[in-house]
């Protein structure tokens, strides 16, 4: 369809329809548009209205046939949750919409929710219930704020936003008992009240690519001041101050494109026009929801903003036909304002045909029909929201002005609208303009941001107090306090280490509390084969930009790994650097503290290591910290395989996931069997795998012997070895291979450490023994049988 004349159904009777009439009238590929039902504005050379219900599918279908129509455009919700994409699949016409699964992101506010909540996409916690008495006693159960949606559709109005317990209490009822939205209300989500300003971002996608319009703020409220009931939408305008580029290029990146990936995973990938609603908390944009077609009234803004060489037939077939990167989208370097006439009543009860009177409009301004009708050759009201009348001008301002001129020149009686659209843009204007001098904030590091992220993390940090240690956070130091701990004459160990490239890993799959656990892994287990008892750990965090809800993911997990290994995190450093991250990228690292009693520390000096001695292996939980740049590059030689397939030796999860993994803690395993003096010495397997990290506790004459054949090799590590074509050399000095700590004890004293390990769940294999370097002829490390692998 290249170079073939388009024919278009265009499906809807509002402002949105009619604007994208007007626009796709602008087409010299469009050779006729029929707007079923359509409305008192959708008339002229390129557009005719026919009268066919929206969602009447045999109908649709059979004048869409017998008039050559070659691209359907759904503008309304309802038929495309209908499956209006299906009817027209099943003709061979391409539809610019979502099929019916894909709809299911605006018709179940449950099901978008629930697909957040899997693809780590931020939004507001909720919870979703079918039952009365149960929602009522969730809402009994809490003292936050929430807002009540009702999952299904409600023509834009089954939200309800009450100010407190008897409010919300009531809106449950008039949802759920009385069925104010009808079905809509079967299934409610109770969520957060989010604050924060709202943002509107309509985005093209064909499944693949996603391109943001301008970022667009509408007004709900009927009446100046966002006073009054909640409405449609009473005027709009874009692009919004508060919608710098920065802001746009991390919606993008956290929220657009995961979107978007996570449907074509999910397996329904999402074609036509995402809206997506955000709130900007103080911890980053959040969803508020989805809805799979143009916004009305945002649709009215944001096509007169298209550029001149933006086609928009182009765009809609190109995401139709799976090639959206093929074209061009740019947008004018102006702004856009609409301001909504209604019928007076409006959103109650209203009357209808009022004649109106349309004068000429002032140049750049157009009137956008909605709920209008031609009879007898006279234009009439025929809907609450009525026009919407849109303009574009060099500033906010004036686009603003010349929207009102246009509004003076209709009349129609008992007509109302807001007369202060865009009043937060100027307000927002305002204040910047107040501010004096340049702040930290400007040049990209947000200190508030930093505060809230404390404030969030506080609990969190709270729970790893120990004895010898608060973990109260905030002050200048951290404290711990040795004599309460119990030590007599402690020799103080410390390490210090980071995460490495696995972090690309956590990044790119938006999973960010196991790396937490990683990084307090990789110290504490520094500690305890030394002997030393892990106390206290600080960790830091450095980013680009400060996204409060990643760094509260991570110190999540860096907590997790504090309790699990006994120690208390008593400080930490968070580090917001522009320009030296790019956005969502970071970086992490630790530092913790131990103390071993003097005569205990490991390797013992009282007991050494020999020749004979049994070489004891624990189990790993996967690759652990090491080795993700060899990892990350198998993976890069995979056709076809990212973060989010299939697992390879793991069908129940993904790849990224499973590599995910956290590393395993082994500090409260083993320090039963280090107190009974059981234990001579130990070895970390981390990067440099056995033939680098066993000699770093061996006496210098002596070496180790491993049998290969006395564990087997797990599957990741299989898959890795035979994808990546590694020797059985490689994989040794690399990996762990399923070993992640090797513990050095008298064979007379076997039986009993691996009964104290089993008893604390540790997997236990006798993996090798103690050799002199000369019966290896010089070699430190020698891994036998590894033909097993």
């Amino acid at each position: 369809m290249a170079s073939e004349k388009l024919t278009i159904l265009l499906v809807g009777s509002g402002g949105r329809e009619h604007a994208i009439a007007w626009r796709l009238a602008q087409s010299d590929r469009v050779q006729h548009i029929y707007v079923a039902p359509g409305n008192g504005g959708t008339v002229g050379d390129k557009i005719t209205n026919v009268n066919i219900g929206v969602s009447d599918f045999p109908k649709l279908t059979e004048f869409a046939q017998q008039n050559n129509v070659n691209l359907v455009v759904p503008g309304p919700e309802q038929p495309s949750v209908d499956g209006i994409q299906a009817a027209f699949k099943k003709i061979g016409v391409p539809c610019f919409g979502p099929s019916p699964k894909a709809a299911m992101m605006e018709g179940s506010k449950t099901f978008s929710k629930d697909f957040m909540k899997k693809h780590n996409i931020p939004t507001a916690a909720y919870e979703n219930f079918t039952d009365f008495e149960k929602a009522k006693a969730y809402v009994n159960s809490i003292d936050h704020p929430v807002v009540l949606k009702a999952s299904g559709l409600a023509a834009g109005k089954g939200v309800l936003i009450p100010t407190n317990k008897e409010e919300t209490l009531a809106g449950l009822k008039s949802i759920m008992v009385d069925k104010e939205f009808g079905e809509a209300g079967d299934e409610v989500v109770i969520e957060e009240f989010l604050e924060g300003q709202e943002l509107s971002v309509l985005a093209f996608s064909d499944g693949y690519t996603i391109i943001p319009l301008p970022p667009a703020q509408d007004h709900k409220r009927a009446y100046d001041g966002d006073q009054g009931p909640n409405t449609g939408g009473m005027g709009c305008y874009a692009p919004t101050p508060i919608g710098t580029p920065e802001l746009i290029e991390q919606v993008k990146r956290t929220i657009l494109q995961p979107t978007i990936d996570g449907m074509r995973r999910d397996g329904f990938p999402f074609v036509g026009m995402l809206f997506t609603g955000l709130m900007l908390t103080a911890s980053g944009p959040k969803v508020l929801e989805y809805n799979v077609r143009f916004g009305d009234p945002e649709t009215e803004v944001v096509l007169p903003l298209l550029s001149e060489d933006s086609d928009l037939a182009e765009i809609m077939l190109a995401c139709a036909e799976g090639r959206l990167d093929a074209v061009s989208i740019t947008t004018k370097q102006e702004y856009g304002a609409t301001v909504i006439i209604a019928s007076g009543g409006y959103p109650g009860s209203y009357p209808k045909g009022k004649e109106i009177t349309i004068k000429e409009l002032p140049k750049g301004v157009s009137v956008f029909h909605a709920g209008t009708k031609l009879e007898n050759g006279k234009l009439l009201t025929a809907g609450g929201r009525v026009l919407a009348v849109s303009a574009t001008g060099s500033t906010l301002r004036e686009a603003v002005d010349k929207a009102y001129a246009g509004v003076n020149c209709v009349e129609f009686e008992g007509m109302m609208y807001r007369k202060d659209i865009a009043h937060r843009a100027f307000k927002y204007a305002d204040e910047q303009q107040e501010e004096k001098g340049l702040s930290y904030a400007a040049a990209g590091v947000d200190i508030d941001a930093g505060n809230l992220l404390v404030e969030k993390i506080k609990p969190l940090v709270k729970s790893t107090k120990r004895v010898g240690a608060d973990s109260d956070i905030g002050g200048f130091g951290g404290l711990f306090d040795l004599k309460a701990a119990g030590f007599v004459d402690p020799i103080l160990v410390s390490a210090t280490d980071g995460i490495g490239t696995k972090l690309k890993i956590a990044q790119a799959c938006n999973i960010h509390d196991t790396v937490g656990i990683d990084l307090v892994a990789m110290n504490v287990n520094d500690l305890i084969v030394q002997g030393a008892e892990p106390l206290l750990f600080l960790d830091y965090f450095a980013c680009g930009k400060l996204e409060v809800d990643v760094a509260k993911d991570f110190v999540a997990g860096v907590v997790e790994g504090c309790r699990q290994a006994g120690a208390a995190l008593i400080g930490g450093e968070t580090a917001e650097m522009p320009g030296l991250y790019d956005l969502g990228d970071y970086d992490g690292a630790g530092f913790a503290v131990g103390a071993v009693e003097r005569p205990k520390i490991l390797p013992r000096a009282d007991n050494p290591i020999k020749s004979g001695d049994v070489l004891l292996g624990l189990a790993s939980s996967g690759v652990h910290s090491n080795g993700f740049s060899l990892v990350r590059k198998i993976i890069s030689t995979q056709p076809g395989l990212s973060y989010q397939s299939p697992c390879p030796w793991n069908k129940d999860t993904t790849l990224g996931k499973g590599l995910l993994t956290p590393t395993r803690i082994y500090v409260k395993q083993l320090l039963p069997a280090i107190r009974k003096d059981l234990i001579k010495g130990m070895a970390h397997i981390t990067g440099g795998g056995f033939i680098d990290n066993i000699p770093r506790v061996m006496p210098k004459d002596l070496a180790v012997k491993l049998d290969a054949k006395s564990w087997e090799l797990p599957p990741i590590f299989k898959w890795l070895k035979q994808t990546g074509k590694l020797s059985a050399y490689e994989m040794s000095r690399t990996f762990n291979c399923g070993i992640g700590m090797v513990v050095v004890v008298e064979a007379s004293n076997v039986a009993q450490v691996k009964q104290l390990l089993q008893e604390a769940n540790e997997t236990v294999y006798e993996i090798g023994q103690v050799v002199t370097k000369a019966d290896l002829n010089g070699e430190e490390v020698q891994v036998l049988n590894t033909e097993a692998w």
